[in-house]
């Protein structure tokens, strides 16, 4: 871990936050026409720094790696040249675009914002949960065969 972060906390600089900012909005961008937010929305954003935690090393690097592929910091360039700087970092670090792009869906899919404009009533899934389609109980055939895996508790 770098001097900027411990265990808990982990900070970005601004200009880090700026590419960051760049990246979620060309991921998701804002749709007036649908009236959906985009990700680098304030609110969705600020939940996207606040959940960096466990995330951090690799976000720390694929920013640096973004801003280096872009020669420079990527909000600096025009949106046309961002779109392939940003595909050539999707192309040669899938893995840390991942990271990103999971990051970003976490945030934004649980946003009352978004989810009201795609019809998901605005409460926590648990503890009323959702209705599961019932499957077929004979998939778990293989698994119940193979026995206990785990130790007996008291």
């Amino acid at each position: 871990m770098t001097p900027r972060q411990t265990a808990d906390t982990f900070t970005l600089s601004d200009a880090e936050r700026e590419t960051l900012a760049c990246i979620v909005g060309h991921m998701i961008p804002a749709s007036a026409q649908a009236g959906m937010p985009g990700a680098d929305d304030p609110a969705i954003f600020a939940d996207i720094i606040a959940t960096i935690h466990r995330d951090a090393p690799m976000l720390e690097q694929a920013l640096n790696m973004v801003n280096d592929i872009a020669g420079g910091r990527l909000s600096d360039l025009a949106s046309d040249e961002q779109v392939a700087r940003l595909s050539t970092f999707r192309a040669r670090h899938p893995e840390l675009a991942g990271v990103i792009e999971a990051l970003t869906a976490r945030c934004y899919y649980r946003d009352d914002r978004v989810l009201a404009a795609i019809g998901m009533p605005l409460r926590p899934p648990f503890p009323q949960g959702y209705e599961v389609e019932q499957g077929d109980y004979a998939l778990l055939d293989p698994v119940r065969a193979r026995g206990r895996i785990y130790r007996q508790a008291d």
